[in-house]
């Protein structure tokens, strides 16, 4: 696993590499004092653990612009500070951990998103039988259901085929949501959401049912928090 490590700090880039290399002896891990130096340097990681307040850019930046070349990379925030935990979750982070870093804990979430990196890193198809296709679920916006059909909206395409939801939903992985009946969402690509609607990275907005607003937030903050794995 390739692994960056990013702070201002010396002391504390030394200590977590120690820690992460007593944990995982075999992964590459490279540290960088500030965001400009990891961005300069082009590399791609599965696992990045920044720091929030660096001088220079902050981490909330950093990771803002690694995030428009590295979509996959699962990002760990370090902090002595509560007040950035909602712009990590918007920027879909792993987990905010607090200084002075509890060893158990940190051993806990590195465990964690290592298994979460090789998750995104592996390729979960839906099969459409009738059309002899196989569609990537990472790229699946939502579902929609129309009477007899379902169309299937992805980053690139909308595709309409003869299914039930019921049928595709049996396929698909954890992180998918039926929000309303004729609706089954990829958490993974929700942008923000309300009362009654989520709208999603493209701008395209899917209903969400009222009654089904409290189980919806619960499901989602438990997706962003446990690294992709939905509670429903």
């Amino acid at each position: 696993m390739d692994i960056a490590v990013v702070d201002d700090e010396r002391a504390v880039r030394e200590h977590i590499c120690g820690l992460i290399k007593k944990q995982k002896p075999v992964s590459r891990i490279k540290s960088y004092a500030t965001g400009e130096e990891l961005l300069a340097s082009g590399e791609w990681f599965d696992l990045v653990f920044l720091d929030v307040r660096m001088s220079g850019m902050n981490g909330i930046e950093t990771a803002r612009r690694l995030r428009e070349k590295q979509e996959k990379t699962v990002l760990i925030f370090i902090t002595g500070i509560k007040e950035y935990v909602f712009d990590a979750l918007d920027l879909y982070a792993f987990q905010y951990l607090l200084k002075p870093l509890d060893e158990k804990k940190f051993a806990e979430v590195l465990e964690r998103a290592e298994k979460e990196a090789v998750r995104k890193k592996g390729k979960r198809e839906l099969f459409i039988k009738a059309r002899n296709l196989r569609i990537d679920q990472n790229d699946i916006l939502y579902i929609e259901s129309r009477g007899k059909k379902v169309e299937i909206h992805t980053v690139r395409e909308s595709i309409e085929i003869y299914a039930s939801m019921e049928e595709l939903s049996g396929q698909l992985e954890e992180g998918f949501y039926r929000c309303h009946r004729a609706y089954l969402v990829n958490m993974a690509h929700i942008k923000e959401y309300g009362n009654d609607s989520i709208t999603l990275a493209n701008g395209e907005e899917v209903y969400l049912a009222k009654k089904k607003y409290g189980e919806f937030v619960k499901a989602y903050m438990w997706y962003l928090q446990n690294g992709g794995v939905s509670c429903v």
